[in-house]
């Protein structure tokens, strides 16, 4: 919406607007590019116009938008989907991202599958088994294995960590302070 706002202000007009990307119609001049940056700093936002940064956007946009937002597992392997999303070879790619980020493009996806688990057990919702499968994952073993590879912990643990902490603030809002 921010972006959307400040496109208008500015008179700019464009097709669509999408997290991490807009398609403007026409092409902008040097002031316009500054004007809609500065706009977009104020919002903690920022425009980019280097190929490559754009292209690290859009693969790590890719990524978030298969883990967070979309339920259908792919049928293919990570490197050829995000290879057909974006018209590039994957080891191009995977070298880029790397290169920019400083981590390979698989941690980055793990990372947020287990960030989504964490979120799944929070929400308290569903069972390990039901996470695993909705997470796509061929077991409970390998989520447990992969969840505590990345964060040191087991699910298990995880949850009642979880647990504690809530009980904790629960015992500080029931202290009656003088």
């Amino acid at each position: 919406m921010v972006v959307k706002s400040e496109l208008e202000k500015l008179g700019l007009q464009y097709v669509d607007v999408k997290i991490g990307e807009a398609n403007i119609i026409g092409e902008l001049s040097r002031e316009q590019i500054k004007q809609l940056d500065k706009a977009l700093r104020k919002s903690g936002l920022l425009v980019m116009d280097d190929k490559k940064s754009i292209l690290v956007e859009k693969i790590k946009n890719t990524i978030i938008e298969l883990v967070h937002y979309t339920d259908d597992q792919i049928k293919v392997n990570l490197s050829d989907y995000l290879s057909k999303r974006l018209n590039h070879n994957y080891t191009y790619l995977a070298n880029l991202f790397s290169e920019v980020k400083g981590i390979t493009i698989e941690k980055f996806y793990l990372t947020h599958k287990i960030e989504k688990v964490k979120e799944l057990i929070v929400y308290n919702e569903l069972n390990l088994t039901e996470i695993a499968h909705k997470m796509h994952y061929s077991s409970v073993a390998h989520l447990s294995n992969q969840f505590k590879k990345i964060t040191g912990l087991t699910p298990s643990r995880f949850k009642i960590m979880k647990n504690k902490r809530r009980d904790t603030l629960e015992d500080v809002n029931d202290v009656n302070i003088l």
